[in-house]
């Protein structure tokens, strides 16, 4: 695991290995065990990379790693799992290997079969090959998106990075501000790929490939999850392949040079993983939990320690741990909105403290459906089909609100009013995080001129049209292809990714493992949903080695109390954030209404965690990023 960088200059500038140090060592939190930088003959490549080392700690295999004869270099960040699988068959070809990397093995892959060695590939990944033969960048990002890879292209010159105040150290990059960005991240809580919150800044979307060459840049997809080709499979041989595929998934992500643990929420997810890494070793455990008991998971993580016999450890996150929020918002480098990551940051800065590698159980829901929304759509749906909408939406008025979050009533209340809403839509207030506030209020005249106020809605259309597309596709699987391709990689696995490796933790998630999704995809959607049971199939899998209590419990979420701590120790903070002199005259808001907001959440009179949490993040990422300050 580590931080990669570079610059690609037609000009051959020597300059710009000065850059590519600059952006390494704003890169040194992922790679604390070394740095390399590589430059081409002739200058055109300058190739940068900071290591975590985790797999043969050897000098040999330091970055950015060449072939035998120098004409190809690879800087790469992410495991490949099955890299012993894949060594022997390149050295009956030829290959000759100088260390025991993963690393080195992509190299000859690449020398192998080209573009195509993504296929060849089990694993997480970013990287960067500059053929220098052939005068060709070559870059790929893995199959789900776990790995960021970001960059700069104009005519004659290429820059990319992990993260994007890397690739501002480059001083290469015009930091001018995308409108459409602001309004998508005030909807979604995060920038969707391939945009990012600066004009000509990309991010390369997950399962896509880029060539760089004398005609510009090229992306391709080349891997997507097939929810179409269901097979037929009882109950219990599908049972069974998911429990044999996530023992593989499991014992692949294991193998380590330096110690590994696992997180444990206390939910089934992580609790499947804990319990199979049990079977082949013994487990470290990390868990984090809240004062307010209605937000923690502390009590079930404890049980499962238990039952696993881990060596357990805990900690209690509470408004001071915002503290770190600053530190968080130069990570991310653009603004992100999923308050979790301040719990995932401690979470990950305490595993640290005993090991480098911790396993997780990100990508369960994902792929076996476990979050709510999956069923509340499929209930809108029916009331749609007995033309209950509009009893539905009188009987949603007629509930008392709360702005209490887990309040039965206020969840009533959401499911009632979204459920005449087009499908579409409906999903969108599911996953959006702007709920039921207008944004069009919110938004300055000025700035709403400057944006597509459709264009958020928009970006779900290719899962939720009617006609052509996935409209062969049943209504569960649509929802599980656009979650993962979009919310997945896009907030769940920016917020690991960047919250672990601020700590230089490598994170592995054996749910995220292709070959799980793709069997999982494979699936009826019977067999993932059964009446009120979610994860049906993953529950009787994992039924002879969990107990019931877990098994059966309600899916809690991994949610932050920011609501009352808004209200409480840190509302002050806030008014003194979002109402000061220089986030009102940004020119993005209505300073009555952003005025509006604070007065009608701090008093009680509303539930706006959410919306303040974003504009929070926000006006500390413009402090940060374009004035310059804390």
């Amino acid at each position: 695991m580590c931080g990669i960088c570079g610059i690609i200059d037609i000009k051959g500038d020597p300059a710009k290995r000065d850059s590519v140090a600059s952006m390494c060592d704003a890169l040194k939190h992922r790679g604390p065990d070394g740095e390399g930088i590589y430059s081409s003959p002739g200058g055109v490549a300058c190739l940068g990379h900071r290591r975590l080392s985790i797999i043969d700690l050897s000098s040999c295999a330091s970055q950015p790693m060449s072939n035998e004869d120098g004409s190809v270099w690879l800087v790469f960040n992410g495991e490949i799992y099955n890299f012993h699988e894949l060594r022997p068959d390149l050295e009956d070809r030829g290959h000759r290997f100088k260390s025991h990397s993963d690393t080195e093995t992509l190299i000859h892959l690449y020398e192998e079969y080209g573009e195509r060695c993504v296929d060849h590939l089990r694993g997480m990944f970013a990287f960067a090959i500059w053929d220098d033969k052939k005068q060709m960048l070559f870059a790929a990002r893995d199959r789900v998106g776990k790995k960021p890879f970001l960059y700069y292209y104009e005519p004659g010159r290429f820059v990319f990075s992990s993260e994007l105040a890397s690739l501002l150290k480059s001083g290469l990059v015009p930091k001018n501000v995308e409108p459409g960005s602001i309004d998508h991240y005030m909807n979604f809580g995060y920038i969707p790929a391939p945009d990012t919150i600066f004009k000509k800044v990309r991010k390369l979307p997950p399962a896509h490939i880029l060539t760089l060459g004398k005609s510009g840049v090229k992306i391709e997809r080349y891997w997507d999850l097939d929810y179409a080709a269901k097979i037929d499979i009882s109950e219990t041989e599908a049972a069974a392949e998911t429990l044999r595929l996530l023992r593989e998934a499991v014992k692949m992500r294991l193998y380590s040079d330096v110690p590994l643990g696992a997180f444990l929420s206390g939910g089934i997810d992580s609790s499947c993983v804990v319990a199979v890494m049990s079977e082949f070793t013994k487990v470290r455990t990390f868990t984090i939990g809240f004062d307010e008991k209605d937000y923690s998971e502390l009590r079930y993580a404890k049980d499962i320690s238990l039952r696993f016999d881990t060596e357990h450890h805990e900690f209690i996150v509470r408004p001071k741990a915002l503290d770190v929020l600053e530190l968080l918002v130069e990570r991310y480098g653009e603004p992100y909105a999923d308050s979790s990551c301040v719990p995932t940051y401690y979470v990950s800065r305490e595993t640290r403290a005993f090991v480098t590698v911790a396993l997780n159980g990100d990508g369960g829901d994902e792929s076996f459906a476990g979050y709510e929304r999956y069923q509340a759509m499929s209930a809108a749906e029916k009331i749609g089909r007995l033309g209950l909408r509009g009893a539905a939406r009188s009987l949603a008025c007629a509930l008392p609100d709360s702005t209490d979050a887990k309040n039965i009533f206020r969840r009533a209340r959401r499911f009632l009013s979204n459920a005449g809403l087009p499908a579409q839509e409906r999903y969108f207030r599911w996953v959006g995080i702007s709920g039921e506030l207008s944004l069009s209020s919110l938004f300055s005249p000025e700035f709403m001129e400057s944006v597509n106020m459709e264009s958020p809605l928009r970006l779900l259309h290719p899962y939720f049209a009617k006609e052509g597309g996935l409209s062969h596709l049943g209504l569960l699987d649509r929802l599980l292809k656009a979650d993962v391709n979009t919310y997945l990689p896009n907030d769940l696995l920016a917020k690991v990714d960047i919250a672990s490796m601020a700590n230089s933790l490598e994170a592995r998630s054996p749910f995220l493992d292709h070959k799980v999704m793709e069997f999982a995809a494979s699936l009826p959607a019977s067999y993932k949903i059964r009446g009120a049971e979610k994860k049906y199939i993953l529950r009787k899998a994992f039924s002879g080695l969990l107990p019931g209590g877990i098994l059966n419990r309600r899916k809690m979420g991994f949610g932050v109390p920011v609501g009352r701590w808004f209200r409480g120790e840190l509302k002050d903070y806030l008014r003194e954030t979002l109402l000061s002199q220089s986030c009102l005259s940004r020119g993005y808001f209505r300073p009555g209404s952003l005025k509006r907001l604070v007065d009608d959440h701090v008093s009680g009179r509303k539930d706006l965690s959410y919306q303040l949490w974003a504009l929070l993040n926000l006006e500390l990422w413009h402090r940060k990023f374009m004035d310059g300050r804390a």
